[in-house]
């Protein structure tokens, strides 16, 4: 198994769960539609299943998946659910995802119940890269963390360890294994 794939079954063994935090895919900037309403962009609608596949190829499959209910994260948590086909979970429409910041969406988060194993929150700018920062612990993967701070682009996409409960994770709690942009 190469080194950057994580291991389902050991993240079960050591009762770590996974929270995977995803930008939203390229969007488009219609003139006249209001902020909320505007939908993926050519690229966005291309690249989105991306998130997707690399989800599939190693072995995440969310429990659960949270997101905002603005029409471009609708559409690109509806092309990474069809990658993920049968496994992937009905997603729950959250407006507080749309016009908050990193508190905000950590709150949404620590409302989840703690048989969720692994959950997927898909979201904005700048929470998600707020959120990114609060919460890699000093034992994440520093290359990762680093260059999610310094620029997460559309389709970024973290993965975490979170060692305890979602109700408890507040800052500086949850390993981050992965940063990756997927492209084509």
């Amino acid at each position: 198994m190469p080194s950057d794939v994580v291991n389902p079954a050991s993240r079960n063994r050591t009762g770590e769960k996974t929270l995977v935090i995803l930008r939203h895919a390229k969007s488009d900037w219609p003139k006249g539609v209001p902020d909320h309403e505007r939908p993926l962009g050519g690229r966005g609608t291309r690249e989105a299943p991306l998130a997707g596949r690399w989800l599939v190829e190693h072995g995440i499959y969310p429990d659960m998946i949270l997101c905002s209910d603005a029409v471009r994260t609708r559409q690109t948590c509806t092309w990474v659910c069809s990658e993920l086909g049968e496994k992937a979970p009905t997603p729950y429409l959250d407006s507080r995802l749309y016009d908050t910041d990193d508190t905000g969406a950590l709150s949404v988060i620590n409302e989840t119940e703690e048989q969720v194993r692994t959950l997927m929150v898909v979201g904005h700018l700048p929470w998600v890269q707020d959120l990114g920062m609060r919460l890699s612990s000093i034992d994440s993967d520093e290359d990762a963390v680093v260059t999610m701070a310094e620029r997460l682009p559309t389709l970024g996409l973290q993965v975490f360890a979170v060692p305890g409960e979602w109700a408890t994770l507040d800052g500086r709690d949850a390993r981050m294994t992965h940063f990756v942009v997927p492209r084509p």
